[in-house]
């Protein structure tokens, strides 16, 4: 469980100048007394769960979950956003204005200093698990109908050019190191990267994707391509000093998609560069179903807090609408 140690009340209460909603500071004081709570909030540093998801990694009751979560949300610590017929928890970002921020960033530093238990991390690794096993499995049943599912949503004919464009602004000619391409579905971004860059990596969890991806590589007469099975934790990968990573269309795949920040930063050179493409933030739920999506899109400010975190500074950006109702954002981020 997480304890805040006695040395760390200083801190804390040094943040309680800008204070002046007694009620506020009162419902913020009962959420974070609880050993229970605090966990649930250092759990949530890099990912989203659902009510039954926490259940699991705690081993408690659903009513009592969703009793600590109400008084979590009371409190503005937590927030809920809905996935289809899901609801998923995250922490909250109070803005810089509210009369807690600091109480609040005082706590949250405090409580990510803590170490998540074993047993804690055990029940996170299996619920990840589950997630990117669900993710494969789709694509390995639906390779064949990949690009009109794409189609559905963002055709890469949309998205690609200009992700190419945002790609040549930083890499505009030939012979740079090693880029890593995270998903690259069937190929057709291994085309720009191969002529730039002396070695690609491409990695996928699916392998009936990666087969197709190799396959369009080998028709393209691309050579100098290394296709990996697995994710960004693949043994391969781990020595890399790269200068370039690409993840296109694939967040809203991922089992956490916070990590994959925090992964290609330890696979990055210094200055670095991650080029992500991927939906904004949307209700259209039956893409979960048709499309294998984990995620309904994410919010700028969602991408942009990932990468701080994982230690890269934001660079370009581009945002695309479509007739459909979909909006893709093109980023691009740079390592510290």
């Amino acid at each position: 469980m997480t304890t805040i140690k006695p040395n760390k009340v200083a801190q804390l209460s040094g943040a309680l100048t800008h204070v002046t909603d007694p009620l506020d500071l009162l419902m913020f004081c009962k959420a974070s007394a609880d050993q229970l709570r605090l966990t649930i909030l250092r759990i949530l540093s890099r990912d989203s769960y659902g009510v039954l998801e926490l259940c699991r990694i705690f081993d408690c009751k659903q009513s009592g979950m969703s009793h600590h979560l109400k008084i979590l949300a009371n409190a503005g610590l937590v927030i809920t956003r809905r996935e289809g017929n899901s609801i998923f928890y995250r922490r909250a970002h109070r803005n810089l204005n509210d009369s807690l921020n600091e109480m609040q960033q005082a706590l949250i530093t405090t409580i990510d200093r803590q170490p998540i238990s074993t047993a804690h991390q055990t029940k996170i690794d299996a619920v990840q698990h589950e997630r990117a096993a669900n993710s494969a499995q789709f694509f390995d049943e639906n390779a064949d109908l990949f690009s009109q599912q794409q189609e559905q949503v963002a055709a890469y004919e949309l998205y690609g050019p200009n992700a190419i464009e945002l790609l040549t602004s930083s890499f505009n000619r030939k012979n740079y190191g090693s880029v890593i391409e995270v998903g690259p579905g069937e190929g057709a971004f291994l085309a720009e990267l191969a002529p730039r860059f002396q070695h690609v990596y491409a990695v996928d969890n699916s392998q009936q994707m990666l087969d197709k991806a190799s396959s369009f590589a080998k028709k393209s007469g691309l050579s100098n391509i290394t296709f990996v099975y697995g994710d960004t934790k693949a043994q391969p990968l781990q020595n890399l000093q790269a200068d370039c990573a690409v993840v296109n269309m694939v967040l809203h795949h991922l089992a956490s998609p916070a990590d994959i920040f925090f992964d290609l930063a330890n696979i990055l050179k210094k200055e670095g560069q991650l080029f992500v493409t991927d939906l904004c933030s949307h209700d259209q739920s039956w893409a979960r179903e048709s499309c294998g999506d984990v995620w309904l899109g994410f919010e700028p400010e969602d991408l942009t807090l990932w990468a701080a975190n994982a230690g890269f500074k934001t660079g370009e950006n581009i945002y695309l609408a479509q007739r459909n109702g979909f909006r893709v954002q093109i980023r691009q981020f740079i390592k510290i």
